[in-house]
């Protein structure tokens, strides 16, 4: 990796408290958390632990209770929403489980989409599309749609359609949650060809499988930070809990 990567993102002291029917849900609390530009970083932990919390918060998708975010050398943590939207288009890639694909567009025209919103030439959006594509093998079915195609075929689109706009971070929620071992294999390698080309890439799972490709784990449990870089606090209470850390 650069020695000398910036830092890209940094949490400090951030918080979510999700309240509902007077029953006040702490899903983080103080999470502290830097990524560096180049990097790949697995946010590993049980179902509940506030993985996908934290990702929504680190997508502009939400906005933390407290604490500060910098996104690229930019407080972000009190943009309204039409700001955030900004920001996430060109800054943020995301790769969903579940694809996320609209289906009456087909290959080409859903990895086109967000670069719409930016005010790109035609011409420009073609090369972006087309080279997306090209990259992860898909370009041969570019006028299908996607029910014509495999979940794992769909899923390589979607990679395409998060690096099409050449964002500063791929964000992966599960990306493998919807694909049978094999596909699911497949798409981690295209992460890892990504990240070897230089993309950072902070990926949610479940699985301390995938979490082992990343250069670097950071494990939540209740919304807290318990494991990183091989500490091994609060190790008992994840395994406790069902989630099994190999040594």
């Amino acid at each position: 990796m650069n020695t000398a990567a910036h830092t890209l993102i940094h949490l400090d002291g951030v918080t979510k408290v999700f309240f509902t029917d007077e029953v006040e849900t702490h899903a983080l609390a103080g999470i502290h958390l830097e990524i560096k530009s180049g990097e790949y970083i697995a946010i590993a932990g049980p179902s509940g632990c506030g993985k996908s919390t934290l990702l929504s918060i680190l997508g502009l998708l939400d906005t933390p209770s407290g604490g500060r975010y910098v996104l690229n050398g930019t407080p972000v943590e009190t943009l309204d929403a039409a700001a955030r939207a900004r920001v996430r288009n060109r800054e943020i890639g995301f790769i969903f489980q579940s694809f996320n694909l609209i289906g009456d567009l087909n290959v080409y025209e859903n990895v086109e989409l967000p670069l719409t919103y930016r005010g790109m030439k035609a011409a420009e959006r073609k090369e972006r599309v087309m080279g997306a594509l090209e990259k992860v093998g898909m370009a041969h079915r570019a006028k299908h749609l996607p029910s014509q195609l495999s979940g794992g075929q769909q899923q390589r689109v979607a990679v395409a359609r998060a690096v099409g706009g050449a964002p500063s971070i791929l964000l992966a929620d599960e990306p493998t949650g919807n694909l049978d071992s094999k596909n699911g294999e497949a798409v981690m390698e295209l992460l890892r060809e990504l990240h070897r080309e230089g993309a950072t890439i902070c990926m949610v799972t479940h699985d301390p499988r995938y979490a082992r490709h990343a250069d670097r784990s950071i494990h939540l449990f209740d919304g807290r930070v318990v494991e990183e870089d091989g500490s091994k606090r609060g190790e008992k209470e994840m395994e406790e809990s069902g989630f099994h850390i190999e040594h």
